[in-house]
């Protein structure tokens, strides 16, 4: 298996229409094409036929997959097929997420190489049923044990992960964004933003995403200024949606979810900050986007925000907190543009599209040749005492599940012991 050939599986498909997995996979797959692999990447087709097909897309195979069902048994049907495609091709393969990680077994058994990009933390999500949860649990397990070499997109994930296997067969890498240098397109009219202050959230309406606490808390008082909330919504059918809608203030606007990229561009370059409650990590894509974007940050204060977001950024824990933040950035703009600055220079640091893939290609190609020695994390910004304190707080409070570490650095580049200690591996096979 020497010759440059990578299986994409776990997303619906490219390009890119669904989510961070899904943009990360065209960007991957276009990215490899163009330096000489042969890439194919599983997409998935709800009709109801059995015939395969396929198609070749910028230089990217694409196998359309039949499926006949949908939702979440849709999904473990195309994972399954795919996976027995797969085992038929002499190529590398790279699975995004863990939740069928179950059928990585057969990949192994055929003797297919697999790389596992093991995602956040989704058995803690709480808006999943108890079944649900220990489905995903069983399944971040197996694919520790069966992936033949694991990717954190974190270095707390890494962490986590370390806890179940060895840490030489993890490798760091986070996600990746687009830089954008300067503020680009027009705001909506509709919006009725005009050359007024705002501030933007992007994210699901769920529990875990703070959005009833962030909304509540712009709410307190009037500010002179709107708080512009995307995502879809739906109050009579959601609880949850209806208590966030019932909690907004008359400044709080709810645009519903825009999927048109050029305008989420404009709306967070214009913003004059980004919060971000994501609660549960590793690297949210959001939040490297808003770094991308030279965005002022206010985040929930947990370990995976703080090192993407870096020092400079405002933590938040309660609303009480969030209404302090967000008040004090309202009255300041000195401090908002030295907090835009920091990001960016948070973001060239570590998230950088061309970085990230470069990344990926170096260890697929060890991966190639059937070496397991990881790749060096990428550094973590400089954190003062109170910080780093707050973070090895966070992770002692996680219940065992990360556990705190010594000091920060170790936990971005738990792979260094491998690198000092190289060993030649035979293949597998």
């Amino acid at each position: 298996m020497q010759d440059k050939r990578l299986s994409i599986m776990g997303t619906r498909g490219i390009p890119a229409q669904h989510g961070g997995f899904e943009t990360f996979a065209e960007r991957l797959a276009l990215y490899l094409t163009k330096r000489g692999w042969s890439v194919t990447v599983y997409c998935h087709r709800q009709v109801s036929g059995t015939q395969l097909t396929e198609d070749s897309w910028c230089g990217v195979r694409r196998i359309f997959v039949p499926v006949k069902r949908d939702g979440a048994m849709g999904t473990v049907e195309f994972d399954w097929k795919s996976v027995r495609i797969a085992a038929k091709q002499d190529a590398l393969v790279l699975t995004l997420g863990y939740n069928t990680a179950i059928f990585c077994t057969y990949l192994r058994w055929c003797g297919i190489r697999n790389l596992i990009n093991m995602d956040g933390l989704e058995w803690r999500r709480t808006k999943w049923r108890w079944h649900e949860r220990a489905w995903l649990y069983m399944n971040e397990r197996i694919g520790c044990w069966t992936g033949n070499h694991l990717i954190a997109d974190h270095p707390s994930i890494a962490v986590h992960l370390g806890t179940r296997v060895s840490h030489r067969k993890i490798t760091t890498i986070p996600y990746g964004a687009d830089r954008i240098d300067e503020r680009s397109g027009d705001l909506p009219r509709e919006l009725g933003l005009g050359n007024g202050s705002y501030a933007l959230v992007i994210a699901r309406p769920e529990p875990e995403n703070s959005v009833l606490e962030i909304v509540t808390a712009f709410s307190r008082r009037p500010r002179g200024a709107k708080l512009v909330v995307l995502g879809k919504y739906d109050p009579v059918k959601n609880r949850y949606h209806r208590e966030v809608i019932d909690a907004a203030g008359p400044e709080v606007l709810f645009p519903g979810a825009i999927y048109d990229q050029s305008v989420v561009t404009a709306l967070r370059c214009h913003a004059h900050f980004y919060l971000h409650g994501h609660q549960v990590g590793g690297t949210n894509p959001s939040l490297v986007e808003a770094l991308g974007a030279s965005s002022a940050i206010i985040a929930h204060d947990n370990e995976f925000n703080r090192w993407v977001a870096g020092p400079d950024a405002r933590f938040f824990s309660t609303e009480s907190d969030c209404d302090l933040h967000i008040s004090a950035l309202l009255a300041d703009s000195a401090t908002v543009r030295a907090m835009r600055e920091a990001s960016g220079r948070r973001f060239d640091s570590a998230f950088r599209w061309d970085s990230v893939l470069a990344q990926y290609e170096a260890l697929l190609e060890r991966n190639l040749r059937g070496e397991r020695e990881p790749q060096v994390s990428p550094v973590l910004p400089s954190t003062g005492p109170a910080q780093t304190n707050a973070v090895r707080e966070s992770a002692a409070t996680t219940g065992g599940a990360l556990a705190a570490t010594g000091t920060l650095s170790h936990a971005a580049n738990i792979e260094a012991e491998a690198i000092l200690k190289k060993e030649e591996i035979a293949s597998h096979r």
